[in-house]
């Protein structure tokens, strides 16, 4: 008899499995909780048709796997003084592993820096960084990321306009 390697057993999510093989109540939760981190389990379970405690074991799963990696409010920049965002777009000097993981550390230590992403081609990195103004942008740019570890170039363009923010990956 052939044992599944991984997947759905008794309810519970095995590493391995991608969304393709998630049931369907699963795909809902994940859904839901995407849409709506703070819904109550009862809540959450009435919506996917389960009751609450197969519904908390199958959430908890999906947590203890890492596929929910945790909750979090969506706050609105420019109410809380963030006027400015801006796109920077960061080259190296060097792409050997060490370079890249200095590179990488030291941005975790500038809370200005909101993501950074790792690139394919000729920029190395891209990152977002929120700023009050433009004139502590410049400083920052000057004081702090262009002095980072192994950076040799850095190109910026600030943000005009959000036409669409959808955090998470589409599960229909």
């Amino acid at each position: 008899m052939n044992r599944p390697v991984c997947g759905l057993e008794d309810g519970l999510l095995r590493e391995g499995w991608f969304l393709a093989n998630l049931d369907e109540i699963d795909r809902q939760l994940l859904q839901e909780l995407q849409a709506e981190g703070r819904v109550t389990n009862v809540e959450l379970a009435r919506r996917v048709g389960l009751t609450a405690p197969p519904c908390l074991r199958r959430v908890r799963a999906l947590e203890d796997m890492g596929v929910i990696r945790g909750y979090h409010a969506d706050l609105e920049p420019s109410k809380l003084g963030f006027a400015i965002v801006v796109f920077a777009m960061v080259s190296l000097k060097s792409q050997a592993e060490s370079a890249l993981r200095e590179f990488e550390e030291a941005m975790q230590d500038l809370p200005e820096v909101r993501e950074v992403h790792m690139l394919n081609g000729e920029i190395d990195f891209i990152l977002k960084i929120v700023s009050r103004d433009l004139q502590s942008f410049q400083e920052f740019l000057t004081s702090k990321l262009t002095p980072a570890p192994n950076v040799a170039s850095v190109k910026t363009s600030l943000t005009i306009r959000t036409s669409k923010h959808t955090p998470g990956v589409p599960l229909k």
